[in-house]
């Protein structure tokens, strides 16, 4: 099976440094944990840098801080100014995941994902690579046919830092004696190019083929998308560009995902679209994913949220978690060969017949998040 550029996962050893003028001479990865199941998961990743730091050179550090409703708690905010200072000055930054009804009730600029909008704008961490492999030994648990996805291999390319998430004017006000609420989808001329750039960079090294997902036919912020991606599109000649509209991307990723090799869309479509993806690979707790700036630091994380229904139960699913390390030693730190390692090592437990909850089939006896870890501990050589 072929990984698109970029796939993997893992992360440093658990020896936290504080950080000081030797920060950047080091390879610092910024470990946030953040709430739910985010701590158990990225506890996992940590013992796999762990042990790349023991068996090599790597000389990872992790530097734990806290994000989300966790720093909320602890701090009155979701991004503590040592938070967001960490993360600026590591090589990379490993997250769990944010949020939960703990802190629904929390003014809206405090909420825990308030956290990740405002890493994402204060790193300028713009392309956001979200790889949905599905393994040949999980072929069973997706809900699609087995003809349908087998050999699934898709890299959806969202746009990160604009869109409507962060477009302006936005809120909820009173007109008339009712409230109406209100935002922004907008995109500037050089935040659609530089997107348009990373996604058919990816392309080179797949296959070659990138569909652009908009919705032209209604929004004019996708009409100039459109516009400016096919420009774009001149100055790659090998790859062969598509369009699609959003509602039969939807549509197509069900009834035939194969068709589809990278995939370039915007903030809220990429949001919807790569999650919709992830039920194609059998269990959300399967993907990673990375969200680069211009300089190819990175934020990694997995796709899945912060679960609290089962956090501190010990049954979440690590491999997402310890394959974002992987991508995390791809781009950050090229050091392909490592995230090989980690890759292989995971397609082996697999192989093994190891599953989480999320991945057991009826009659199979889950393993607990640590005896995951563990396994793919035991397989990394």
């Amino acid at each position: 099976m072929g990984y698109p550029v970029g796939f993997s996962s893992h992360t440093a050893n658990f020896e936290t440094t504080t950080v000081n003028e030797n920060f950047m001479s080091k390879r610092i990865i910024a470990v946030l944990p953040g709430d739910g199941i985010g701590e158990e998961v990225t506890a996992e990743a940590v013992r796999v840098i762990e042990k790349l730091n023991a068996a090599t050179d790597a000389g990872f550090e992790c530097v734990h801080v806290p994000v989300g409703g966790t720093a909320y708690d602890l701090h009155g905010t979701p991004l503590p100014e040592d938070t967001l200072s960490t993360a600026r000055d590591a090589n990379a930054i490993l997250l769990g995941a944010v949020g939960g009804p703990k802190w629904e009730s929390a003014p809206r600029e405090l909420r825990p994902e308030r956290a990740l909008l405002g890493l994402r704008s204060e790193l300028s961490l713009f392309s956001n690579l979200r790889p949905a492999i599905l393994y040949p030994e999980l072929a069973d648990a997706s809900t699609l046919k087995p003809e349908v996805v087998s050999g699934l291999d898709i890299m959806i390319v969202r746009e990160l830092t604009g869109g409507i998430y962060f477009g302006g004017p936005r809120g909820i006000e009173t007109v008339d004696g009712q409230r109406r609420g209100f935002n922004t989808m907008e995109y500037t001329e050089s935040e659609i190019k530089r997107i348009a750039h990373s996604a058919f960079r990816a392309a080179m090294q797949r296959d070659k083929r990138l569909c652009s997902v908009d919705k032209a036919n209604v929004l004019e912020v996708s009409e100039l998308w459109r516009e400016v991606v096919t420009k774009i599109s001149s100055e790659y000649p090998q790859v062969e560009l598509s369009h699609m509209y959003v509602d039969n991307a939807c549509m197509q990723l069900v009834r035939a995902p194969k068709q589809f090799d990278v995939i370039l869309t915007t903030n809220m479509f990429g949001d919807i679209l790569s999650d919709a993806a992830s039920m194609l690979t059998g269990s959300i707790g399967m993907l990673p994913s990375a969200s680069l700036n211009a300089d190819g630091k990175g934020m990694y994380e997995p796709v899945h949220g912060s679960a609290p229904d089962i956090a501190g139960q010990g049954i979440a699913n690590p491999l997402a978690t310890i394959l974002s390390v992987a991508m995390m030693l791809r781009y950050t730190f090229t050091e392909n060969a490592m995230a090989d390692k980690i890759e292989a090592a995971v397609q082996r437990v697999l192989a093994n017949g190891l599953r989480t909850a999320d991945l057991a089939r009826e009659g199979e006896t889950p393993v607990t998040t640590s005896e995951m870890g563990q396994a793919v501990l035991d397989e990394l050589v």
